[in-house]
């Protein structure tokens, strides 16, 4: 999700779409939320590590 979220937020700003920047960054968001949770070692979706 940190992946997909940069990408969006790279075609954004060279397409210069808005919509796509601000759905980058809460994919981006949520994808950071998710790696964290799974690296202190709460189980993310039914996984223990979250990649």
């Amino acid at each position: 999700m940190i992946i997909f979220g940069v990408i969006l937020l790279i075609a954004g700003f060279l397409l210069g779409i808005p919509l796509l920047v601000t759905v980058g960054v809460i994919v981006l968001l949520m994808g950071a939320a998710l790696w964290v949770a799974g690296t202190a070692g709460h189980a993310v979706g039914g996984r223990r590590h979250y990649y």
